[in-house]
């Protein structure tokens, strides 16, 4: 193809197309229609010189006029309240029922695994002698020591932040290191359940395991299945790498690395309230029965969130991903 013959033919009509972009909301209805034809025609001929005569000026000039273009043909999209309220009644939690699969399996091994190691570690001196020495062991789980007042050594509010902010990037780790594969992921979780396992062995050997429970169980149960969420859906997202399917793997990855990035937003609230539980319920002054009596009731809520007002989005349709009229960019072709 002549590049310069092919410039001089079309130019007048890429030069009206910006004409009329310019004058923004002032189209007459004839005017419209002559804007949506040249826009057609100008992403045609935009894909002719990509293909055929790739020049850079040309092609980064009629690029940014048919971003315009089209900017201007299919509107301008803006967030609202709607859109919010969209995403945590049916976006999110369907984005979590779907991934259940995933998830309830890895809740459950890594359960088992905290168990075991507390089990290990709480019978077995020799491996509490490798973890401290006797002194700061018991130190760590006399009543009153450091591992009850890890609670309250900071004002609530200072101390919920941080939480948030720890757990929150535990569970971006996990969403973000899923497609690698899915390793990283298990080596997250293992430290969060060995942290757990250690905690549980120490304060079992010393007799304290009612106490362990309860400064857990209260912000636990909440924090943990977000954990186990983002962990079961990172697995998930390094699985689709491996099979994606009948989707091609680019498109796989696309449509469940938007629902893991919706999941990472969701995910953050759910740990804002696990951390203010943390930071609020877990060192309070209510007795043990009240303070596990709201995280069971927090935990249940959340399971009912997802498995309630998620499956019912799942079975409308809903996947966590973008509305289907936003996952393609394409260029429209001249018919």
């Amino acid at each position: 193809m002549d590049l310069d013959v092919f410039v001089s033919a079309h130019r007048s009509e890429w030069d009206r197309l910006d004409a009329l972009l310019r004058r923004g909301r002032r189209l007459t209805g004839a005017e419209a229609d002559e804007l949506v034809a040249l826009y057609q025609r100008t992403a045609t001929h935009l894909s002719l010189i990509r293909s055929s005569a790739p020049d850079p000026q040309l092609t980064g000039r009629l690029s940014r006029l048919v971003a315009r273009a089209r900017a201007t043909v299919t509107g301008t999209r803006r967030a609202s309240w709607r859109d919010a309220t969209r995403f945590l009644t049916r976006d999110f939690p369907a984005a979590v029922h779907r991934a259940r699969h995933w998830w309830v399996p890895t809740a459950l091994l890594s359960t088992a695994v905290a168990v075991l190691l507390g089990w290990w570690i709480g019978t077995h001196p020799e491996v509490q002698s490798a973890i401290a020495a006797p002194d700061e062991l018991r130190e760590l789980t006399r009543p009153g020591g450091e591992y009850e007042t890890y609670y309250s050594s900071h004002p609530a509010a200072s101390f919920a932040a941080q939480v948030w902010t720890n757990n929150a990037w535990a569970a971006a780790l996990c969403l973000i290191l899923g497609v690698f594969l899915g390793l990283p992921v298990l080596w997250v979780l293992f430290q969060n359940m060995l942290n757990l396992g250690v905690g549980l062995g120490l304060m079992s050997s010393a007799g304290r395991l009612d106490t362990f429970l309860g400064l857990v169980l209260p912000h636990g149960l909440l924090e943990l299945t977000a954990v186990f969420v983002a962990a079961g859906t990172g697995l998930r997202l390094g699985w689709t790498v491996i099979d994606p399917g009948p989707r091609t793997r680019r498109t796989a990855l696309a449509e469940e690395g938007r629902a893991a990035l919706g999941m990472a937003i969701g995910l953050a609230l759910v740990l804002f309230v696990s951390g203010a539980i943390e930071g609020f319920v877990t060192p309070s002054g209510l007795p043990t029965w009240a303070r596990v009596a709201i995280g069971v009731a927090v935990e249940l809520a959340f399971l009912a969130y997802v498995f309630v007002l998620g499956g019912r989005a799942a079975r409308a349709g809903d996947t966590g991903d973008i509305e289907e009229s936003e996952r393609s960019a394409t260029l429209p072709m001249a018919a």
